[in-house]
């Protein structure tokens, strides 16, 4: 992105080259605050051509009275706030090279790039729009990888495993964190507000892509739902055909784990939690763990979900495709080492 001095310039890029500029280069947004909170590129910054309601009032114009119509009205809108967008713009950006888009890479990001390049940006142009980025981290993580999947009861420490793995040079793609959730009833518990399904995707991708696909790279078992975010599909299936390092854990110790992880938590918390697997667990088990709760038997309680969960994880096995599972003892006592032995069994798995 050099240019000759005092001289800016328009570019359309594809995704890919954009997305290798992004890394150095602010991206500005240009869609409308709603969609960009539905969802953005991770970094972006929202500089909106039009607000919610402009954006309706375009749209509704379209449709009823045609293009030229809507384009004279977004006008309308759009030119009394250009001197807004350029402050805005220079609020946020102290680089002279920008990378702008708006959903399908048509006018409204045509219009802002044109702003933005008269008042001396010089400015890439997402081809295509936020829709094509899309199309393209889909495709991107539909790419084949070495996976190695970290399963176990629940209990048995596996985030903490996955971050000591981490720690010792291994690629890691922490989904439950990219998820802000836990995985079970429980796990929303304690975390910051989960992404838009769309976002959860966004930042799924901004991590892919700093992988080295002709490594290994871990993840820990989880079913399409993490909360209320899916994943998406490929990785789905990569998790089911991975090769799967159950780690084995004294159910003493997984009791122990949740107690200390979950038992500083608001009671009522805790009893609609227990709530939500009632049907599973019966109507006698439920009455008894909130009785335990109330109580502060939070070993009770650990014991009576364990009770479900072990059932469920069994269930999710038998329905497993693939047939590489391998199980590992660990100690639960120090994690690191844990996770050496874990790394030297699982390459000798694949």
């Amino acid at each position: 992105m050099t240019n000759a001095p005092n001289q800016t310039m328009i570019r359309p890029i594809e995704p890919t080259s954009f997305l290798k500029h992004a890394t150095r280069f602010p991206v500005i947004d240009v869609r409308s605050p709603g969609e960009f909170g539905q969802g953005h590129i991770p970094g972006a910054i929202n500089i909106p051509l039009f607000d919610d309601v402009e954006r309706a009032m375009v749209g509704t114009l379209y449709v009823q009275s045609g293009r030229d119509y809507a384009i004279q009205k977004g006008l309308d809108f759009a030119l009394p706030k250009t001197v807004w967008y350029i402050e805005s713009l220079r609020e946020v950006c102290s680089s002279p090279e920008i990378l702008v888009h708006c959903w399908r890479g048509g006018l409204r990001s045509t219009l802002m790039a044109e702003v933005f390049s008269r008042a001396g940006y010089d400015v890439d142009l997402l081809t295509g729009g936020y829709k094509a980025y899309r199309r393209y981290i889909r495709e991107q993580l539909a790419l084949p990888v070495r996976m190695i999947v970290l399963g176990g009861y629940t209990g048995s420490g596996k985030t903490d495993l996955l971050h000591a793995i981490f720690s010792l040079g291994e690629q890691v793609v922490d989904l439950e964190g990219l998820a802000c959730h836990k995985g079970s009833v429980f796990g929303a518990l304690g975390q910051s507000a989960q992404p838009t399904n769309e976002q959860f995707e966004n930042e799924l991708y901004r991590h892919w892509s700093e992988l080295d696909l002709t490594r290994v790279v871990w993840v820990e078992d989880e079913s399409r739902m993490i909360g209320r975010v899916t994943l998406p599909d490929p990785v789905v299936e990569q998790i089911n055909n991975g090769t799967l390092i159950r780690v084995e854990l004294d159910l003493a110790i997984r009791i122990n784990r949740l107690v200390n992880e979950y038992s500083g938590f608001d009671k009522q918390l805790l009893s609609d939690a227990i709530n939500r697997i009632g049907e599973r667990l019966g109507g006698t088990r439920t009455k008894e763990a909130i009785a335990a709760l109330e109580n502060d038997r939070f070993d009770e309680v650990a014991a009576i979900a364990l009770s479900y969960y072990d059932k469920a994880y069994l269930f999710s096995m038998a329905r497993r495709e693939s047939k590489k599972v391998f199980d590992i003892p660990v100690s639960g006592v120090d994690v690191v080492k844990d996770a050496k032995s874990i790394i030297e069994f699982g390459y000798k798995c694949i």
